[in-house]
């Protein structure tokens, strides 16, 4: 029962951010009078409907997005009288575009000419695509004020709670016992034990392991001053701060030869201030952008951790049902507690919305990114035009990228089904 809830805490949470995605757009239609014909969480048939106004809300059976449904996505051809469609010219490109655009204009009633999407201000149409990305970015934003500074996390801190025996390289960190010719490691040598609490280093004072750590790694090769608190006393010690190859603090596909000490933290849960929200976005928004550059190849390794039993990056794509089956591990969990299962949760959340928020701001259409990137191609036009004393171009014919749109909405696509496929026969384990 705990992993069945745990999973459709996660499924509707993510279904919530879509239509919050939504609401972003929606809102922003309304306030600018585009009329919108449809609000749907979902695509294929609707489970659930119901009509409000001139808008229908309603929810889908395939839970793989959302949509808001506005007249005149889509432009006449310039020169075209209003609702008005010219024999396509020749070509299969051609044809496909002018299709599309008579569908679109079906729409558009007598009296919408000034409610049509096309026709409304480049600063508009950008508020209305991007208000559905703004909206994830403020989710992850909310989500990630809450863990860090309402719940807490984690915080590792200058208190030992274990020695290392021996040196051993980061490759070689899987090591259960010490190889015969290893060196001890410094904190071995001076004989430093677990709850002693480091207070000074180098001279400087010590409050935070995250500074401890940083002057650990620059003081490779030299002999430190240090002072530790033990059982209410100050011990006076000179460490002899090796070099070992470890993982780089904030690339861990890289590894680097640093000064070494040998000892491994104790942790406690702190709340954080609001520029640990900002420091902690800044990270995970630039790391987010990484990925996004990265996904082809992550897709490649999709495919092969679907048909050929490689092991699932846990750092790479997963889908919604993979997001699920995660929510259901966190719940079922023997060794997190209440507390860490909600962290989870939230964290889980929160990495959702702001991955979403990024992916949708791609510049390629049908993303919102590819209409933003429209609205902001009409705003330097028309800037030009205006510089240089020329004719108002007008609107961007967006319809003209219709072929391109079409081969990415089919990658989108596939992409979905092989993530779901991946996420059923070879998913993601939460492991903690």
């Amino acid at each position: 029962m705990a992993y069945v809830a745990g999973a459709l805490i996660l499924f509707f949470g993510l279904l919530v951010s879509i239509a919050l995605h939504e609401l972003g757009h929606f809102s922003f239609a309304k306030l600018f009078k585009v009329r919108t014909t449809q609000f749907m969480v979902g695509f294929g048939p609707t489970m659930w409907s119901w009509r409000r106004g001139e808008t229908e809300y309603g929810i889908k059976w395939i839970p793989l997005g959302g949509y808001i449904r506005m007249i005149g996505m889509l432009p006449p051809r310039k020169g075209d009288a209003p609702g008005k469609i010219r024999q396509a010219s020749t070509g299969p490109f051609q044809g496909l575009i002018e299709s599309a655009r008579g569908v679109a204009l079906e729409e558009v009633r007598p009296g919408d000419e000034n409610r049509v999407f096309y026709g409304k201000k480049w600063w508009q149409k950008l508020l209305i695509m991007s208000g559905g990305p703004a909206m994830n970015l403020l989710l992850a934003v909310m989500f990630f004020a809450i863990l860090l500074m309402g719940i807490g996390t984690n915080q590792p801190q200058p208190v030992i709670r274990e020695v290392a025996e021996c040196m051993v390289p980061a490759s070689q960190s899987e090591l259960t016992e010490c190889p015969a010719n290893a060196a001890p490691t410094p904190a071995k040598q001076v004989g430093l034990q677990a709850g002693d609490q480091i207070v000074v280093f180098g001279g400087k004072k010590i409050d935070d392991y995250r500074e401890l750590q940083e002057l650990i790694r620059g003081a490779g090769g030299q002999t430190v001053p240090m002072t530790v608190e033990r059982d209410g006393r100050d011990v006076e010690l000179n460490v002899p701060i090796t070099r070992n190859r470890m993982y780089h603090l904030e690339d861990r596909d890289k590894i680097v030869e640093v000064g070494f000490l040998g000892i491994t933290p104790t942790s406690a849960v702190e709340r954080q201030g609001p520029g640990a929200v900002a420091s902690t976005m800044g990270d995970l928004t630039a790391r987010t952008a990484g990925a996004l550059v990265r996904m082809p190849e992550k897709m490649v390794g999709i495919w092969h951790a679907a048909f050929g039993g490689d092991e699932r990056d846990p750092n790479g794509p997963i889908g919604v049902v993979g997001v699920s089956r995660i929510g259901g591990d966190v719940a079922a969990s023997e060794t997190l507690t209440g507390t860490e299962k909600v962290s989870y949760f939230v964290m889980l959340l929160g990495s959702l919305n702001l991955a979403v928020g990024m992916f949708n701001l791609v510049p390629l259409l049908p993303l919102d990114g590819g209409h933003i990137a429209g609205a902001l191609l009409e705003a330097i036009k028309k800037a030009f035009a205006k510089v240089f004393r020329r004719p108002d171009p007008g609107y961007v014919d967006v319809a003209k990228a219709l072929p391109v749109t079409y081969v990415m909405a089919a990658v989108l696509i596939v992409m979905g089904g092989l993530l779901i496929y991946a996420d059923l026969v070879n998913p993601v384990r939460f492991t903690g």
